[in-house]
């Protein structure tokens, strides 16, 4: 067996499962969150904890178990804690700013750049140049937070950019004059 798909997912006060079928939904204090699980892997409420079963040992069940408990598993500290990605500007005039639900961006171009979130990530700006990516699907706040670096990512001679807190930036060598 898998050892990730073998563990059993621990419910947290507050947070209830709904299994019907393939669908698997997750209500908590943070919201609720779905998803329907791949054929021959299925989900069963024992004692408290949710148990994630595959029906055969063929390779893809295999490898669709541990991903599946780890999907249901983030749904679950999602609805119960949430996730948040922590990101910085590095740049002298480079800074961010909130305007209503969307952020902008001053990043070193001719313009400036604004960026709507979608439904469910909520953005909060540390003026002048960190800002946070949260919400309670682990995806799309790690997709919101790469488009947002993606816009400006760090280059590796000065380090301006946008970058994820505590990145390591390699840094290369600049030209060197001589004669």
């Amino acid at each position: 067996m898998s050892r990730v798909g073998r563990e059993p997912i621990p419910l947290p006060s507050g947070v209830s499962v709904a299994i019907k079928g393939a669908l698997v939904k997750v209500k908590g204090k943070l919201g609720e969150l779905e998803r329907r699980l791949s054929d021959g892997i299925s989900a069963a409420l024992e004692d408290g904890r949710l148990h994630i079963r595959r029906s055969n040992d063929s390779r893809q069940q295999r490898s669709l178990h541990g991903l599946s408990r780890s999907l249901v598993a983030n749904m679950v500290q999602g609805v119960d804690q949430g996730f948040t990605k922590d990101l910085e500007i590095v740049g002298v005039g480079y800074r961010c700013e909130m305007k209503g639900k969307a952020i902008q961006l001053s990043v070193g171009f001719s313009h400036r750049v604004l960026f709507i979130p979608p439904d469910g990530i909520e953005i909060k700006v540390t003026p002048p140049n960190k800002f946070s990516v949260s919400g309670i699907d682990r995806q799309l706040v790690g997709d919101v937070a790469a488009k947002l670096r993606a816009i400006r990512p760090p280059e590796p001679y000065k380090g301006k950019g946008i970058k994820y807190v505590g990145e390591y930036v390699r840094r290369k060598a600049g030209k060197t004059a001589g004669k």
